[in-house]
């Protein structure tokens, strides 16, 4: 095979999923919208990443608050602890759990539950009924993940200071009072603004590789399981380069 011929299905690939996120956003402002798939498929995508957000979040706050400690104790500036778990789950921790979720849970139950839908060939189906399939089926579920991990990263945020609070308070014996009013003096609404802004671009990008990869399915059962593979692959490499680029303009920003 010459290289023209093996270059041409991964750039024929990126054309088109570039052509339907146009579409999709297209869509989007030209309506009309379907209200009644944005919510099922918002419960779908919170019921299936809540849980294990949280559970990923604690884990990381308490080690991130536990080596930071462990520096400060040394310079006896352990009071600065809030701090750094501020600015640390604010900016870093935060974004990081929601894109693990978000590619590990949401875009997989997306692209599985496409990929079976075209499969069963339901998308043929709504387009000989003169229904647009990204209007019907992808903008409510790329609007419903950027909703879920919008809100997700917020959550993420919270219940990862929380937990570093009562590591702090009660495992190394940090003042309650100095940790918590640590956590403005480098962490303002201009870096929870960024983290926000994070989770909305996380969940749009990671909505539109699941869409994509699910209504792109081909070979049966078989590729279903292929695509939901794919759009771990994929939806990770993505989001931790949006990640450090977005990270990069925050920086900047906000200094």
């Amino acid at each position: 095979m010459t290289a023209p011929t093996i270059l041409a299905k991964p750039l024929r690939s990126i054309g088109d999923f570039f052509a339907m996120s146009l579409d999709t956003f297209v869509q989007i402002v030209r309506g009309p919208f379907a209200w009644r798939e944005y919510l099922v498929q918002t419960w779908f995508v919170a019921r299936v990443s809540l849980v294990p957000a949280l559970m990923l979040t604690i884990p990381y706050s308490v080690l991130l608050v536990f080596t930071l400690n462990i520096l400060l104790i040394e310079f006896g500036a352990a009071d600065l602890s809030g701090t750094g778990a501020a600015l640390g789950t604010v900016t870093q921790i935060g974004p990081l759990a929601t894109v693990l979720v978000i590619a590990g849970s949401g875009a997989t139950a997306m692209c599985a539950d496409l990929g079976a839908r075209t499969i069963r060939e339901e998308l043929d189906a709504l387009r000989v009924m003169g229904i647009n399939p990204i209007q019907a089926l992808v903008v409510p579920r790329v609007l419903a993940a950027a909703t879920v991990t919008t809100a997700l990263s917020s959550t993420v945020i919270l219940v990862g200071l929380v937990g570093a609070y009562f590591f702090c308070v009660f495992v190394q014996n940090v003042s309650p009072g100095n940790f918590v009013a640590g956590f403005t003096l480098l962490t303002g609404i201009g870096e929870v603004i960024i983290a926000l802004v994070k989770g909305a671009i996380f969940g749009t990008v990671a909505g539109l590789i699941a869409c994509y990869k699910g209504i792109s399915v081909g070979g049966g059962p078989a590729g279903v399981g292929n695509a939901v593979n794919e759009t771990v692959v994929f939806t990770f490499m993505t989001l931790f380069a949006i990640n450090i680029l977005v990270t990069a303009v925050g920086v900047q920003a906000t200094l």
